[in-house]
């Protein structure tokens, strides 16, 4: 330990303090904790001798790979637990991980978000999407990597099994009647005793068959039971059953056949790059692939294949609601304690296999270069979000904002004398446009042109329901933003400036936090409160760049909504002036053509093909929407 040690008296003290203490370790299993000068846990291990695996930290560097060459640098202390066996040490390990967030050890990345379905513990179960597993004796399943592919899983779960949806209680008192769902046929609406316990236990039962992925069985489940329905000649239940195992059907043949057996199993892929690492997992049931899930770890000092395996796999599958009887692996691993926690989490044998060839090794190579490929794209997604980090950091230093600006919005107004006012607020976030989050304003202020007081009203509409949302996670204005850009000189800002602080004073939140900018057309002048004059920004600067960028943005989306409802409108007027032509046929001919040009251009026969409206009747259309006539009109 020595050579990585400078020649201060207290580190030579310290030195000798934690070299002392490596005879006084016990030779039993259990979990340490490496920390630094500061005292933070910068590495959490398992060992089987605790005393040995400690000591090989403060030995020659030759031999150590990477990763314990950088870790053993830092150690200034450490602190051990014991424990009566591997499998215990394995499980604390696994907790102080999660716990501590150390520096040096291989973790999976945001596992937070990741999201579960939830068969709850009623005796008429829902099914949720939740966060975190609960000790509720409910049945969960994932985590989903994919939100999108398991909100489909639900979406399909509830089209094709009529569980209940609302949180109303079981049964409900005398008098209630079925809700719509069970009209439409969405709910068996056990709430006013229209289903019994065992009748529902049947559909929750097949909904747990098809989130493990063993959809043949639940066809095989299915088919039995409506051969029984007919069998009674309870004929209309029967068609329901066929129904669902017409969809069930489908979905099987969308799954591959990977595998001649029906073993469950995951195939596991691994890359590592950079102190990164992917891990992609296949699940393999009834010989189907029947889906996939993509993982990001942290893997700092390059550590090897076999190291981020071991803690990949002990890190995921202690999340997970199956483990499967089998496990293929892309290499070999020699861990025994792992193999007996697979085992004990499972309640049965786990098996760990290296496949070397075959359709097996197929899989493998299959999920590897799979996790090869998402991660080289979540890195050049990195390199990316990086570069727009050094942006908007500059941009918060040169502009002297209170916050770095990860959500930007940028408002514009756009109208023709007052006349069709429209109003346009696009969201950057993260220095990237987010077009899910734009919003359109039609503006309600009618009358002579007046900018300043449009601008205010739709800032004010903006900020105001933002407020209200202020607690509704899925509200759509309920994120606020950092900053606020105008599309404008001095007089827009002092308008946005005078509308936050009419808000302030009705609105206990505060908004100090919101920066304000306005960006003006001629000179690209750059205002914000409190100056009088324009900030100085180079031209070619990366933070005026994206300014520009989004101010532009700004007016093309205000533009393209105020161009759409002037078409409309000029189109409606036009139709107005025909005999014959009502709000009913008005209506038709302006979803169909959409504008005043296509209509100008249709025959007589494509008008006519529209229902209501005769051959006679498109005649006059055609003729008083001939070019020659309408001339006049902006299209």
């Amino acid at each position: 330990m020595t050579d990585r040690l400078n020649n201060s008296p207290t580190v030579l003290h310290k030195e000798k303090d934690l070299l002392s203490r490596l005879s006084c370790l016990p030779a039993s299993p259990g979990v340490y904790l490496m920390k630094d000068i500061a005292g933070r846990v910068i590495y959490v291990g398992k060992a089987i001798s605790l005393r040995n695996r400690i000591r090989s930290y403060f030995q020659s560097k030759k031999g150590m790979d990477k990763k314990t060459q950088l870790l053993s640098v830092h150690i200034a202390d450490f602190t051990v637990i014991a424990t009566d066996n591997e499998v215990e040490a394995l499980i604390l390990e696994d907790t102080l991980i999660k716990e501590h967030q150390p520096r040096y050890n291989i973790r999976l990345r945001d596992d937070k978000r990741y999201p579960y379905l939830k068969i709850t513990a009623e005796p008429f179960p829902r099914i949720l999407v939740v966060r975190k597993r609960q000790r509720d004796k409910a049945r969960y399943f994932g985590p989903y990597t994919d939100v999108k592919t398991m909100r489909k899983t639900l979406k399909l779960i509830r089209k094709t099994f009529p569980i209940r949806t609302c949180s109303s209680p079981v049964p409900r008192p005398t008098g209630f009647k079925p809700c719509l769902n069970y009209h439409i046929e969405r709910c068996m609406a056990p709430c006013v005793g229209l289903a019994g316990e065992e009748e529902y236990q049947e559909l929750i039962t097949g909904i747990a068959l098809l989130l493990e992925g063993k959809v043949n069985g639940l066809i095989s489940l299915l088919q039995a039971k409506m051969e029984e329905f007919a069998s009674k000649e309870l004929f209309e239940q029967a068609v329901k059953v066929r129904d669902q195992i017409t969809v069930l059907s489908h979905i099987a043949t969308q799954r591959p056949i990977v595998v001649a057996d029906h073993i469950e199993r995951d195939v596991i892929g691994l890359s590592i790059e950079a102190d990164r690492a992917c891990a992609q997992v296949f699940f393999i049931r009834d010989g189907r692939l029947c889906g996939r899930e993509t993982f990001y770890l942290r893997a700092p000092g390059n550590p090897a294949l076999p190291e981020v395996l071991s803690a990949f796999l002990t890190q995921y599958y202690a999340k997970v609601t199956t483990i499967p009887r089998e496990i293929l692996l892309p290499e070999k691993i020699d861990d025994e304690a792992l193999i007996l926690w697979l085992a004990v989490q499972r309640n049965g044998k786990v098996i760990l296999r290296t496949p070397k060839r075959g359709e097996k090794r197929q899989l493998v190579k299959m999920a590897t270069a799979n996790a090869r490929y998402s991660l080289q794209a979540e890195i050049m997604r990195g390199n990316l979000r990086n570069e727009n980090l050094n942006v908007l950091r500059e941009m918060q230093q040169r502009l002297a904002l209170s916050t770095l600006p990860q959500r930007i919005e940028a408002f514009d107004i756009s109208n023709i004398m007052g006349q069709q006012a429209t109003g346009a607020m696009v969201v950057f976030d993260g220095g990237k446009p987010a077009p899910h989050a734009y919003r359109r304003f039609k503006v309600k202020i009618t009358g002579k042109p007046d900018d300043y007081a449009m601008m205010a009203e739709i800032l004010r509409r903006r900020l105001q329901r933002g407020l209200s949302e202020i607690d509704q996670l899925t509200g759509k204005f309920s994120e606020l933003p950092d900053l606020i850009l105008i599309d404008g000189g001095k007089g827009h800002l002092n308008v946005a400036v005078k509308v936050i602080d009419e808000i302030r004073q009705n609105y206990d939140l505060p908004l100090q936090e919101i920066d304000l900018l306005a960006l003006a057309k001629e000179r690209e002048e750059i205002f914000r409160p409190g100056t009088a004059e324009p900030l100085c920004i180079p031209p070619g600067s990366p933070v005026l760049l994206l300014l520009r960028y989004i101010r532009d943005e700004a007016h093309r989306f205000s533009i393209d909504y105020h161009r759409k409802l002037r078409r409309g409108r000029t189109l409606a007027s036009e139709l107005d002036l025909i005999p014959g032509v009502g709000t009913n046929r008005k209506a038709k001919l302006l979803r169909h053509f959409q504008s005043l040009e296509r209509l100008r251009r249709a025959t007589p026969e494509e008008i006519a093909a529209l229902p209501g409206i005769s051959s006679q009747l498109a005649m006059k259309i055609f003729s008083a929407l001939a070019p020659g006539r309408s001339g006049e009109i902006e299209s």
